[in-house]
């Protein structure tokens, strides 16, 4: 009988690592020219919206180091568990005061927890990190990320054998944002974030290995289009804390809504499609 998940990690408990970024306004912009934006969303001495934070302290490791999935073999926070495969499953963050761009920041990194829990498609382990963010001497945010580990030898979850890219989900609240990605956009955005997973990108790797109908649209960018709604739509709120959760794949040509309804002190989105309700969901409260 294989040996659980939660045995290979019982003596894992990995060291926190210090990163530090100038924050120069340039990804920033890049992200903004990604998003179709007229301008950039932030500048030098500018707050950075929220999320917006993973276009930093990125790490490009050697070409040699990465696996047969495009992931890292192995890193400070990857378990220690046999044919891993990884999804990120959602996260929290609160936020004292924004980042400022062209100020330098420093982030720690450590790991909060390890869960082990049975999926329908066999046991996983979900692993908690933790970031503190730092900038002039104050902790500015605080953020925590839910990624979620599964063994290769596992069955691998359902997902759609076509897909329809004419359909068009209605929308549910006030706030909306509509957004088709394709092949291009995940590629940049793959770029921008440093991730070489091949299922952004690669056709025949994500069908014949992973099985899905197409590439996948980034949880993280599913998560900031969210974020972006409440950007666009109340720039005048500051947002003091957020949390998301990713539920199910989206795919590259398929029609996305970012769809939010606010209050007077917080807002709750979601991303829809023709076929499913909500890919992901999220809840912003205001300062």
């Amino acid at each position: 009988m294989p040996a659980s998940l939660s045995s290979h990690v019982e003596s894992w408990h990995p060291a926190p690592v210090t990163d530090e970024d100038a924050l120069s306004p340039s990804p920033a912009a890049a992200l903004s020219a990604l998003l179709d934006l007229p301008d950039a969303a932030a500048r030098s001495g500018d707050p950075l919206p929220p999320l917006w934070q993973w276009l930093y302290f990125l790490h490009w490791p050697p070409q040699h180091a990465l696996g047969p999935d495009g992931h890292l073999h192995d890193a400070r926070f990857l378990p220690p568990i046999p044919d891993r495969r990884r999804m990120f499953a959602g996260g929290r963050c609160e936020i004292t005061a924004p980042l400022r761009l062209s100020e330098p920041a420093e982030r720690v990194s450590s790991l909060a927890a390890i869960t082990p829990k049975q999926g329908r498609s066999g046991e996983l382990l979900f692993v908690t990190e933790r970031q503190e963010v730092r900038q002039n001497g104050r902790t500015c945010l605080i953020e925590e990320q839910d990624i979620v580990y599964r063994s290769g030898d596992g069955s691998a979850p359902r997902h759609p054998t076509a897909l329809d890219d004419s359909a068009v989900p209605e929308p549910e609240g006030p706030w909306q944002l509509r957004l088709r990605p394709d092949e291009t956009l995940l590629f940049r955005f793959s770029a921008l974030t440093a991730n070489a997973h091949r299922i952004h990108y690669d056709t025949p790797y994500v069908r014949d290995v992973e099985g899905y109908p197409g590439l996948v649209v980034h949880g993280p960018l599913l998560a900031l289009l969210m974020l972006d709604l409440v950007r666009r739509k109340a720039p005048e709120r500051q947002v003091r804390s957020l949390s998301y959760r990713l539920h199910r794949s989206a795919f590259a040509g398929e029609h996305l809504l970012a769809d939010g309804t606010p209050t007077d002190d917080r807002a709750r989105l979601h991303i829809a499609t023709h076929r499913e309700a909500r890919h992901a969901t999220a809840e912003v409260t205001f300062a």
